[in-house]
C-alpha cells in the first residue's frame, strides 16, 4: 500500500528555514521529514485536546471519585498523594 503525497509550496522567514535545517539535520531527518514529522505531531496534539474537551462535560465526577476513594490495593505514592 503506497500513501499518496500532495506538494505544497512553502514560504518560510530565512532565520526559521535556517533553523529547521538545523535540527532536522541533528535529528537526522530531511527538512521535508522533519516537517511532516512536525505538522503530524501537532495535529495529534490538538486532536487529543479536542478529546479531551468533548469527553470532559461526560464525565461522572461522583463516580470518578469513589474509585478514587474506594478501599484495597496500594496507597498512592507520596508524589502521588491528593492532600
Amino acid at each position: 500500500m503506497t500513501t499518496r503525497v500532495s506538494t505544497f509550496p512553502l514560504r518560510l522567514p530565512v532565520s526559521l528555514k535556517a533553523a529547521l535545517e538545523t535540527i532536522s539535520k541533528r535529528d537526522g531527518t530531511s527538512l521535508n521529514q522533519f516537517l511532516v514529522i512536525a505538522a503530524a505531531e501537532k495535529i495529534a496534539a490538538m486532536e487529543t485536546e479536542r478529546f479531551f474537551e468533548e469527553h470532559k462535560t461526560r464525565a461522572d465526577r461522583k463516580a470518578f471519585r469513589r474509585i478514587l476513594n474506594r478501599k484495597g490495593g496500594e496507597p498512592p505514592r507520596p508524589e502521588d498523594a491528593i492532600d
